[in-house]
């Protein structure tokens, strides 16, 4: 039973590390199921109105400390079949912006991106806003770009 589990864990490994295969003359193109998130992230985080990737604060906070880049992986998910990828992104929004306009737009650059850069068609972009943050004062951005003489 346990050797059953491990190879299952394997093939799942090797699917999850192939995501898109292409098929060329000269040869094999593998695209990496983190390719697509990176792709995603960097997309999404473009927006004005994005906050961040939503996700629990205090653990993203000790894992950006550590130097983590798994703390995007709980917010992005990707499911890819062939050439064709499905995405669901959580996001955190400002207060004050039009949550219907913000995750359209999101869900547009999304698609964009990742058909441009991939060549893998995007079948659907779910965008889920699971939190609204506040601004950041004014002030305290001024205060740290100020170098005292």
């Amino acid at each position: 039973m346990k050797q059953a589990v491990s190879k299952q864990e394997k093939n799942n490994a090797v699917k999850e590390a192939a995501a898109c295969e292409k098929g060329t003359d000269l040869g094999l193109i593998k695209i990496h199921g983190n390719v697509v998130s990176s792709i995603v992230r960097r997309a999404a985080l473009s927006i004005e109105g994005i906050s961040r990737l939503a996700g629990s604060s205090f653990v993203d906070n000790i894992a950006e400390i550590v130097g983590s880049r798994k703390m995007h992986d709980r917010a992005i998910a990707i499911e890819i079949d062939e050439d064709k990828v499905a995405i669901e992104i959580k996001v955190n929004l400002l207060f004050g912006y039009n949550i219907p306009e913000i995750a359209a737009q999101v869900q547009s650059v999304i698609i964009e991106e990742v058909e441009k850069i991939t060549g893998m068609t995007v079948t659907g972009v779910n965008v889920i806003v699971q939190e609204i943050e506040e601004a950041p004062a004014p002030e305290a951005a001024n205060g740290a770009n100020e170098v005292e003489t």
